[in-house]
């Protein structure tokens, strides 16, 4: 899949501007603070009905505007759609095709891309929060019931969290029996399907690890579940006394987490950056492989500043990945032996707001 043209109007710092892109690869470079981030904020807005760079999408905002609208167009191997996402101060809408959806969730899945920023260098040290988000993101893209699944779990598990805090002195034992079996209901099929992909994740990141690293390094990649899901029931009723003294659900996939491994060590504990970032290189690999062969289209890969972060052989291997898929790269300097300049190559020039394509 690619994205020939892509509007803005009102995003950011953008009033209007409109973009013809490249099947390949499209180089937006400038300074900082120039306005080469939103664009890659705004596709992945409408691939994930999120922002990567704030939970109030309120902030996409032009500050002197009262709504902010991305328009694009993508052609599939066999269909051509288009998206158009609107942001108020009061609500968000989404179209696709034209036709408006009624939920934002069901967005996932017609765009599919894979994001790569700085901080995501940091994921094996952020929290297990950032990490499971990861997970979700990832699942929600290539699977629709996912979604579906994860937002009646976090349901349930706020209306249970709500009655712990509301009914600290007069808990109704039954109606938290019947909240367990509903959690349980849902919960069960997260633990199974962030199972799945994390198992599947594994095979391919390790292999790749292991080319990165010249057949040094052995990438594992390890699913931790907070609670055993054959058991999760009778955790939760053994858990009562302290949920109810907390006022909060201890136990369930809310708390789940990722360990990564090099050669069966911590890599978060006993990792050199070098290592945790070929690490990261290696799952974003994956995850490309993954979503071409679950969906048959190939991902549009988002490069946000990394190329300053990696050396030259990783970014050698890179772009060792990226010659059969749509790729969108920000920054303030690049090595022109990098590419193999062709007419699949668009140089885009980024200052103050103004884009001029220079090519």
């Amino acid at each position: 899949m690619y994205i020939s043209t892509l509007s803005l109007t009102n995003f950011r710092n953008y009033q209007n501007l409109s973009l013809s892109l490249s099947k390949g690869i499209n180089i937006f470079f400038g300074d900082n603070a120039q306005g080469k981030t939103n664009v890659l904020e705004a596709i992945y807005l409408c691939a994930t009905a999120r922002s990567h760079r704030t939970t109030s999408e309120k902030e996409v905002i032009k500050w002197d505007s009262e709504n902010a609208l991305v328009n694009l167009m993508l052609t599939k191997q066999y269909s051509l759609s288009t998206i158009d996402f609107i942001i108020s101060r009061r609500y968000k809408s989404v179209l696709v095709n034209k036709l408006p959806i009624n939920k934002l969730t069901k967005l996932f899945g017609v765009l599919n891309v894979v994001f790569f920023a700085p901080e995501n260098l940091d994921l094996i040290k952020k929290s297990p929060k950032d990490r499971r988000r990861f997970i979700d993101i990832e699942l929600c893209q290539l699977d629709s019931m996912y979604v579906s699944q994860l937002s009646s779990y976090h349901k349930i598990l706020k209306q249970r969290n709500c009655y712990l805090k509301q009914n600290v002195d007069n808990i109704n034992y039954e109606f938290l029996d019947i909240l367990d079996e509903n959690l349980y209901k849902y919960a069960k099929k997260i633990f199974y399907k962030r199972s799945e992909f994390i198992k599947n994740l594994n095979t391919k990141a390790a292999a790749i690890h292991l080319e990165l690293s010249g057949g040094k390094e052995h990438l594992k990649l390890i699913y931790e579940p907070n609670v055993d899901i054959n058991i999760f029931k009778s955790r939760l009723k053994f858990n009562r006394d302290r949920d109810i003294r907390t006022k909060t659900t201890n136990s369930g996939p809310h708390r789940d987490d990722i360990n990564f491994l090099i050669n069966d060590h911590s890599l978060k504990l006993f990792g050199s950056q070098g290592q945790q970032r070929t690490c990261i290189l290696s799952i974003k690999f994956a995850q490309i492989d993954i979503i071409t062969e679950i969906t048959g289209e190939t991902p549009i890969l988002l490069l946000d500043d990394i190329l300053s972060e990696l050396d030259i052989n990783r970014q050698k291997y890179l772009f060792k990945y990226i010659n059969n898929l749509q790729t969108m790269i920000t920054c303030t300097g690049v090595d022109p032996n990098l590419f193999t300049w062709n007419d699949s190559i668009k140089v885009f020039i980024v200052e103050k707001a103004n884009i001029i394509c220079k090519n």
